[in-house]
């Protein structure tokens, strides 16, 4: 991307790449040099910190649907998608209850990249909160968020210029958009059993999802096939989903990503290796 005028026809390539992952798999991971592992470290360290500490009700803003600061376990309830669990083959059905069951994570919502002047969604654009224990919130967040956020618009314009679209198809929809960095945790004081689902089978209603590598394993997508498979995130490497906004913007050229989060063997490993460690 950062050479595409002087070399553009292997900028033209890694375009392909991008747009060939997202119509077949429904994500694709990347490696940004702009994107600090330290930052992603130092990110997942307070966020640890926050759910550990948080009652999950004062930086809670339910009449705002949730949509800025945190909500709590039990509270997220995926769409019923019973009817496409039922297409999938006994290897490939998620482990997902159906009909879905109250999501036993929590999640905190933080407004990313610059608000438009004038809204028609004052409810997408509401004031941040800010947890009074941590001063660094603000500046964590906005540079984890901003990373990402860069990231994002790079590999949307190379998913364009991969689909044979303007450049711009993309990123000029996404300019002064509500994006949200928005972490998820879990308790695995409570909820450690292998088989666990902490995410419940869901796509998501967004354009693209993006992720830096999770301390613990358990996230399961599917194809466009219809294959579930475990993901494993590279060291140093981002994670990107598909949501539906792409899917209507290519007329289903690449399809919503459903996923799930799962506590797995490699997930019970990761969590009695810290137990072990104290951490």
């Amino acid at each position: 991307f950062f050479d595409k005028d002087k070399h553009p026809a292997r900028y033209q390539a890694e375009c392909a790449k991008v747009a060939h992952a997202l119509h077949h798999f429904g994500l694709v991971i990347v490696k940004d040099p702009r994107v600090a592992e330290s930052d992603n470290n130092r990110f997942l360290n307070m966020m640890e910190r926050y759910f550990a500490g948080s009652d999950g009700l004062r930086d809670a803003r339910p009449e705002f649907g949730y949509q800025v600061g945190v909500t709590k376990d039990f509270v997220e309830l995926p769409r019923n998608h019973c009817k496409s669990v039922g297409a999938y083959g006994p290897d490939n059905k998620p482990l997902s209850p159906c009909p879905p069951e109250l999501d036993p994570k929590w999640r905190f919502f933080w407004r990313t990249g610059p608000m438009p002047e004038k809204t028609e969604f004052p409810q997408e654009n509401m004031d941040a909160v800010i947890p009074a224990e941590f001063p660094e919130w603000k500046e964590v967040m906005d540079g984890w968020g901003g990373q990402m956020t860069t990231a994002l618009f790079t590999l949307a314009e190379m998913a364009a210029v991969g689909f044979n679209m303007e450049p711009d198809a993309f990123t000029s929809r996404m300019k002064f958009g509500p994006h949200l960095l928005a972490p998820t945790g879990s308790d695995f004081n409570k909820h450690a059993k292998e088989g666990t689902v902490l995410a419940g089978f869901h796509y998501d209603l967004n354009f693209l999802t993006i992720h830096g590598k999770s301390r613990f394993p358990g996230l399961y997508v599917w194809t466009r096939q219809g294959a579930r498979t475990a993901v494993s995130v590279p060291d140093g490497c981002l994670l990107v989903q598909a949501g539906k906004q792409i899917e209507y913007l290519t007329g289903g050229h690449v399809l919503a990503g459903f996923h799930e989060v799962v506590v797995n063997k490699a997930t019970r490993r990761v969590i009695e290796s810290k137990q072990a460690k104290n951490e």
